[in-house]
Parts: structure tokens; sequence; C-alpha cells
């Protein structure tokens, strides 16, 4: 299955059978005014086998996703509150260079003063990005686990898609930014979510010892990839023994 994502043409097409509705008949007896109205169409004409889905939604509202972040505020709470403990602390030590910055800035009027300012501005600015990369070094574990429970999700997905069409009848899947208007018959996001919860009840919330989100997994291997296409051809080896002399 391959799934069509932003095309403008399936966009036009599936906006143009949304709009179609049959013309409604009304017919005037100008020798009777009481005559019946007409029939009113119907309000909306759904077409069989074009569905729209959420994909993002659909992830975030399976039952693994659910019970995955609630439990992780609670196995990773050491680190959140050593995050937390931190940024509290760096907090504390910026705020009085700071306000010192904003005071000496009022008076720089001379070249030495502004010289000076540049200095301080420079020395907090780096204290802010150490303090920031010392925050996300702690709060690594809690971000790998989130990522790890999506890759979970995410290797199921396709497979729900599948069985959600199938069941549906859905031949052309779109996402929501493909739509300008639809109505809620052509929502398959609910059926997706059906089928994830039945395809993965429940994921692994801590990652294994050493795993990588995988986008970083496929950018060291085209990384090791282009490196080995790079490396030089290995020269033939010389033939082992002396050799024959020419005649």
């Amino acid at each position: 299955m391959k799934l069509i994502r932003n095309s403008a043409l399936v966009a036009a097409i599936s906006l143009a059978a949304l709009s179609a509705q049959p013309a409604s008949a009304e017919k005037k007896d100008k020798d009777n005014k009481n005559a019946a109205p007409a029939a009113a169409a119907p309000a909306s004409n759904v077409v069989q086998g074009i569905g729209v889905a959420n994909l993002q939604a659909a992830i975030a509202n399976t039952d693994a996703y659910r019970v995955a972040s609630q439990q992780r505020p609670v196995t990773y709470k050491p680190q959140l509150d050593q995050a937390q403990a931190r940024g509290n602390a760096l907090e504390a030590q910026i705020k009085p260079m700071v306000d010192r910055f904003n005071a000496a800035r009022q008076a720089a009027n001379t070249p030495a003063l502004q010289q000076q300012l540049q200095t301080q501005a420079r020395a907090i600015q780096e204290l802010q990005e150490k303090g920031k990369q010392e925050i996300q070094q702690i709060l690594l574990p809690a971000v790998l686990s989130e990522a790890f429970v999506n890759e979970q999700i995410e290797d199921k997905l396709d497979q729900a898609v599948q069985k959600a069409m199938e069941k549906s009848r859905v031949s052309l899947l779109l996402q929501p930014n493909a739509v300008l208007a639809r109505a809620n018959a052509y929502d398959l996001t609910e059926e997706i979510v059906a089928e994830l919860n039945a395809l993965l009840p429940t994921a692994q919330l801590v990652p294994p010892q050493g795993w990588e989100p995988r986008e970083i997994r496929e950018a060291r291997a085209q990384q090791a990839a282009q490196q080995a296409g790079n490396r030089p051809a290995a020269a033939p080896a010389a033939p082992a023994g002396p050799q024959p002399e020419g005649r």
C-alpha cells in the first residue's frame, strides 16, 4: 500500500466529488398556488472509496501512547526533578548577572564600558547555552523513551491503515491538510486507532541500552555507506612465492 500525501491533483478530485450534489427540482404550478413544494435534495453525497485520516492524531490516541505518557513522569521522575532543580539554579545564577548588565548598559557611554558590556553579554549567553545543554542531557532518557514508544506504534501504522481501509472499503486515503472541507463520514482516524490498539495494546516504555531513534540510525547508516564508497579500492595482493624467470 502506498499513501498519497499532499497531492494537489487528488485533493482537487476529492473536493469535486465532495461538492457534487444532485440539483433540487422545484416545479411551480401556475394554475395552483397551493401546489406541494418539491422534495429537498440530500444535504451531501458520500463518495465511496475515499477516506481522510490524521495519522499523528491516531498515534496519540492509541492506548499504548496514552498509557506510556502516564507512566513516563513516574518512571523518569528523578531526571525530571533534577532538570527542574538545575533550571531553577541556572535562573538564580543568571538573574543577578542580567540585572548588573542592564544597570551598566544605562551608564555605558564610553568605549571601555561598551567593551565590558559585550564581555558580560557573552558570559551570560555562554552560561545559558551551557545550562541548556546540561538540562537536555539530564532529560535525554525521558526524550528517548517517548521516541521509542512512538517508533513502536509507527512500526504498526502501515498495517493498521491497511486493515482499516480494507474494512471500510477505502481505496484512497488523504491527510486532512489535503482537503479543504469534508463530511465526518470520510474520517477514518478512529478506525485506524482501533486497529493500532489491536496490533499493539501496550508499548515498552524504557528503550534498550544504547538504543537510538530511527532518524539517527538511518543517518549513521547513510554516513557509513558514503564513507565506504569514498574508500580507495584495495590494491591486488602480490602472488606468494618466487616467480619464474622469463626466457
